[in-house]
């Protein structure tokens, strides 16, 4: 008698162990935006990452980098569209954007990816407590942030203060819509929400 598969973790059921280990670490990013024209720069960013011990540095790096970056595309240029009556061209319930051949990639030419980029691999003898999140994606955040900030303060220059909606991706549009200087103003109301720039 042969003995079961080991199931390793079950989705539908909510049980199992998916994960053979997990990954820690914190991410800070300062991001400058051009309120006129929505465009921004990743000024610095610093990656910190507790992996454990490291069979090779040189690969855990370049998986650090990679992954930051394919999370920087998905948080300010990967716009998912979906066919609806909006978007008639695009058959009902299915998206469009579903591969880099429908969507604005990153350059990594250019001034897409931060300009000053460090990332630091944490040894297991440096318990260093930061701001601890438990998974990669979250490590993105530090750039919507970084960016909303910097809206902010845009937008207190010209007195609108508080809570302002800025949905993922913040593409050049929507920071500039957000921004609320005297171009977009007369256009738009202070809790403007824009739709899918398509």
């Amino acid at each position: 008698m042969t003995e079961p598969a080991r199931v390793i973790g079950s989705r539908d059921h909510g049980k199992g162990k998916p994960f053979s280990y997990y990954t820690y670490g914190a991410a800070f990013a300062e991001v400058e935006i051009d309120t006129l024209t929505g465009d921004f720069d990743t000024r610095t960013t610093n990656v910190f990452m507790d992996l454990g011990y490291s069979l090779n540095p040189a690969i855990d790096f370049g998986q650090v980098e990679g992954a930051f970056i394919q999370g920087l595309g998905w948080v300010t240029l990967e716009e998912l569209k979906w066919g609806d009556s909006s978007h008639k061209w695009i058959p009902s319930g299915c998206l469009y954007t579903c591969g880099p051949g429908s969507y604005k990639m990153l350059s990594l030419i250019l001034n897409d990816i931060p300009f000053k980029f460090n990332v630091s691999l944490l040894k297991l003898i440096l318990k260093v407590v930061l701001l601890v999140l438990d998974n990669l994606k979250s490590l993105f955040i530090c750039l919507r942030a970084g960016g909303q900030d910097a809206i902010l303060v845009a937008r207190a220059e010209t007195g609108h203060t508080g809570w302002f909606p800025l949905d993922n991706p913040a593409t050049l549009e929507r920071i500039t819509m957000a921004c609320l200087d005297e171009f977009t103003a007369p256009f738009v109301s202070s809790g403007f929400h824009p739709k899918l720039s398509v």
